[in-house]
């Protein structure tokens, strides 16, 4: 009876064998496993799986960096802050996307320094191969890049619908009645000039001219520039911003396709926000697109500094 009490519980646990664990103590100890490996939202409090980017539960970001310039929360892929407006990777060419030592002055890659290059035609200093201000190319390869794009038919396309809404733009429509009557005496005393031009020619029939615009009422113009904008978005959505890993290949890629002569703003996928262009976005990787705007669009767009 004294050798059961004083025998140690390690030597009757081998007497007795192992322990059966039940369903839910595995599932108990799987529980505390996990949570003493997993990551916690900061949001909901589900735990995670260690490597998870994203609450699974509610879609918060786990792991926040912060910006070594203004301290702003960043993403931990983010290579720009949105807040003061820095680029943030000392390791990566802002330019072309290229890796280096970050005590490297310019890059061995493209050649571009680190400090940015000004824009020889705004003045504007930049951290990326397109000026935000204009949209001049600094660099040969942002150079090259919009050489290429430039001969594609969808991008000609692109500058001629654009060019002709510009024209619908600064056309006057019809406001009264005797607009009419003024631009109809107009086109009569057009089409007599060019019968006495012809005649001083020996021309007895010639040929006139159609005038190049014909002024319309409000509505009907309105309708016009409403048709063009459809058809510039449309061939715009078209154009996809090939997929790539590196935000300069996207930032680079969308500046060099961005049409001339329209009001846009790059819609990234990020936030879903309104930049001025894809250089102002901090994960354009994400993908994008160009939208336009129009001139008295109300739409809010975050200005780049």
């Amino acid at each position: 009876m004294t050798d059961e009490i004083t025998q140690r519980p390690a030597e009757r646990q081998r007497e007795m064998g192992p322990l059966e664990v039940t369903q839910d103590g595995r599932q108990a100890m799987q529980m505390q496993a996990k949570t003493a490996s997993g990551v916690a939202c900061p949001k909901c409090g589900t735990i995670n799986e260690p490597e998870a980017k994203y609450c699974a539960s509610c879609g918060e970001l786990l792991h926040v960096g912060s910006c070594p310039n203004c301290g702003n929360e960043l993403d931990p892929d983010a290579d720009f802050c949105e807040v003061c407006h820095h680029y943030i990777r000392p390791d990566v060419c802002s330019f072309c996307g290229a890796r280096f030592n970050e005590n490297d002055p310019y890059c061995p890659e493209c050649g571009s320094p680190r400090g940015g290059i000004v824009c020889p035609t705004c003045h504007t200093l930049n951290d990326f191969a397109f000026c935000k201000q204009c949209g001049q190319p600094l660099t040969d390869e942002a150079k090259q890049m919009m050489a290429q794009l430039r001969e594609r038919p969808d991008y000609q396309e692109l500058v001629l619908l654009a060019r002709e809404y510009n024209e619908l733009q600064m056309q006057l429509p019809y406001t009264s009645d005797s607009d009419m009557s003024n631009d109809e005496a107009s086109l009569q005393l057009r089409e007599r000039v060019f019968r006495l031009l012809a005649q001083d020619e020996g021309v007895a029939e010639p040929e006139i001219p159609q005038p190049r615009y014909h002024r319309v009422s409000k509505e009907e113009l309105d309708i016009q520039k409403q048709r063009k904008l459809e058809q510039l978005s449309q061939l715009l959505g078209k154009m996809a911003i090939p997929a790539s890993p590196s935000p300069a290949k996207v930032r680079n890629y969308a500046m060099a396709q961005k049409p001339i002569g329209v009001r846009l703003a790059w819609k990234c996928n990020y936030k879903n926000a309104l930049h001025s262009s894809p250089c102002g976005c901090a994960k354009p990787q994400l993908g994008g697109q160009w939208v336009i705007l129009g001139h008295s669009s109300t739409q809010e767009v975050k200005d780049d500094k």
